[in-house]
């Protein structure tokens, strides 16, 4: 079986998990945004790929949902002793992965190279592919000017109104030939529930996705990251409601509805099963808040046995066994 997901974010790095664990990490291809990538002290920093790389090795930080657990940040300290802003911040640990990212893409490797090198030095058994080897990046368009995406996120914490978000240099970009071949592959497709908008518009926003995508044979399957109104982490809400839209999963499953075959919504949101059912598409309802390693492989597990119920003979869907402890550096 090959699982493929598309994530960014918080979210998407535990859903990876999730999938990892209750599917085997063998069996999973991730692809991942990199609009959000950002350059600082000299280094390439991937914010979206350093969340799921570090999730399927086993090392991130449970509490915070990103960065690495047990981490320092005495570099930071020292900055700014001599009076620098950092404001944003890169643990003692993970200065490693950006200086070594950094240092090959400096002597000519692709992003997607660097990755592969980065996941097998991790022993990650999953495949983890940046969602393009070209420069993309999320400009954000607020009541305070153009914005690059962690300036908004990070150092203005997402306060500015969003007006509308730039996908820079997306027009010209294409998805790498390794994510389009991975989409053609694919046995069930899941759009993690990362924020459609900042997370996944940017992969769908690429030339040959959704070329792709429209010909999967595959089951594709939306996750909400709606819960109740709220974002389970982010500011999805908070710019839905900018955008003029109501914070709820039917406006996910709207967004998604021309490639998707199935929707997956929280069990505070089964009331919505009808207005999803109006779009064509074939609603499950399971919890879908993932706070523990359990609950991630649980989600995963649910809802690769929904999309197996979607295809004209069952590929054999997925037992779930136990769920292997967090490693340590």
């Amino acid at each position: 079986m090959n699982f493929l997901v598309l994530s960014g974010g918080v979210g998407g790095a535990k859903f990876a998990d999730g999938m990892a664990k209750s599917v085997g990490a063998e069996n999973l291809t991730v692809v991942v945004n990199t609009a959000d990538d950002h350059e600082l002290y000299g280094l390439h920093i991937s914010p979206d790929l350093d969340s799921v790389m570090y999730a399927l090795a086993g090392i991130n930080n449970n509490e915070t949902g990103w960065g690495l657990a047990d981490e320092t940040w005495h570099n930071f300290e020292m900055l700014q002793a001599y009076g620098a802003d950092p404001w944003f911040r890169l643990g003692d640990k993970d200065l490693a992965t950006h200086f070594m990212r950094t240092n090959m893409l400096k002597a000519g490797a692709t992003l997607t190279e660097v990755t592969r090198a980065l996941v097998q030095k991790l022993g990650i058994n999953a495949r983890i592919l940046p969602m393009t080897d070209a420069r993309v990046r999320t400009i954000v368009d607020t009541d305070e000017g153009l914005l690059p995406f962690q300036e908004y996120f990070v150092k203005r914490k997402c306060e500015p109104v969003v007006n509308a978000l730039i996908f820079e240099g997306a027009d010209e970009a294409e998805a790498s030939l390794q994510v389009v071949r991975a989409i053609e592959t694919a046995d069930t497709i899941i759009i993690a529930p990362s924020n459609p908008y900042m997370s996944i518009d940017p992969i769908l926003a690429l030339q040959g996705v959704k070329d792709a995508l429209f010909n999967a044979s595959a089951p594709i399957i939306a996750v909400s990251p709606i819960v109740g109104g709220l974002a389970v982490k982010g500011p999805l809400a908070k710019v839905m409601a900018e955008q003029g839209k109501t914070p709820t999963p039917v406006a996910i499953a709207e967004h998604y509805a021309d490639f998707i075959n199935g929707f997956v919504l929280d069990e505070q949101d089964r009331d919505m099963l009808g207005d999803i059912v109006t779009l064509g598409l074939g609603p499950h309802v399971t919890n879908t808040i993932m706070n523990t390693a359990e609950d991630r492989a649980s989600l995963a597990c649910e809802v690769v046995n929904y999309a197996d119920k979607l295809r004209p003979e069952s590929l054999g869907g997925c037992k779930l066994d136990e769920v292997p402890a967090q490693k340590q550096l």
